[in-house]
């Protein structure tokens, strides 16, 4: 029987110029058959945003001399997922690999990531899906040191899969050998300082996008932010499901009496 190659579909939130994605497609395109799916533009920041009111086109670009094809989409990075499952790939990814990110994220940023937002849909396609960061928002950050790291990841699992309904956060210290990896949880925290006050030329304020993550947990030593400040890979493993098991009960006393 003849032995078909996986599909692994790339994507990213930095859009198809940044360096990331392709370090991404260094690292892992001998594991398969790649068809990179990735934003015109950039969307960092716009989590598991979807187009709704403009038409959204593709764009092959020349295929690659090792035989990656690569696609540009004017959408984000969930449009790009959902575009190549429905018009791209001949038949549904085996994985599902997006980054690697420029900068983090850790903690809660996974709120807000475009980068995770695609991993999630993935995920909740039913393919085997991670994110890859790197804490660098350079776009003339260097991904070889981290690059044994992305690669040995996602050969791990190409080889074994992830359990059903999980994907992967992967973070990677940047600057230095990372001396490890860790399974963990993402830090508990919050974002101050968030925005920046200016002044137009004609006196008006505008505010800019600023701040950083406040860990209220620094000392716990099973979060992502603690082994991250140690030189190590985070692997954070995420579900798309939000529900709170814990809380059906005791709200069901609450909310579920019969009214009259």
């Amino acid at each position: 029987m003849e032995n078909i190659r996986p599909i692994i579909l790339v994507t990213n939130d930095d859009s198809i110029e940044a360096p990331g994605i392709h370090a991404l497609v260094e690292a892992v395109k001998d594991l398969g058959d790649i068809y990179v799916v990735a934003p015109a533009q950039q969307h960092s920041g716009q989590s598991s945003s979807i187009t709704v009111d403009s038409p959204l086109r593709i764009k092959e670009l020349p295929e690659a001399p090792d035989g990656v094809r690569y696609f540009v989409v004017n959408g984000t990075p969930v449009d790009c997922v959902k575009l190549a499952l429905h018009a791209i790939v001949p038949r549904k990814p085996d994985f599902l690999f997006s980054g690697v990110n420029h900068g983090s994220n850790s903690g809660n940023s996974i709120t807000y990531s475009g980068t995770m937002g695609a991993v999630l849909e993935g995920c909740m396609q039913g393919i085997p899906s991670v994110g890859f960061s790197l804490l660098h928002h350079s776009l003339k950050a260097d991904f070889t040191l981290s690059a044994p790291f992305v690669r040995s990841i996602a050969q791990k699992v190409v080889e074994k899969g992830l359990p059903a309904g999980i994907c992967l956060n992967v973070n990677i210290p940047a600057k230095v050998v990372p001396e490890g990896v860790r399974v963990c949880r993402a830090a508990k925290g919050y974002w101050t300082e968030e925005y920046r006050r200016y002044l137009d030329p004609a006196g008006r304020p505008f505010y800019l996008l600023t701040g950083r993550f406040v860990n209220i947990e620094p000392d716990a030593d099973d979060t992502d932010e603690y082994w991250l400040a140690r030189r190590h890979v985070s692997v954070v493993p995420v579900t798309p499901d939000q529900s709170c098991v814990s809380a059906i009960k005791p709200l069901s006393d609450r909310f579920n009496a019969s009214e009259g």
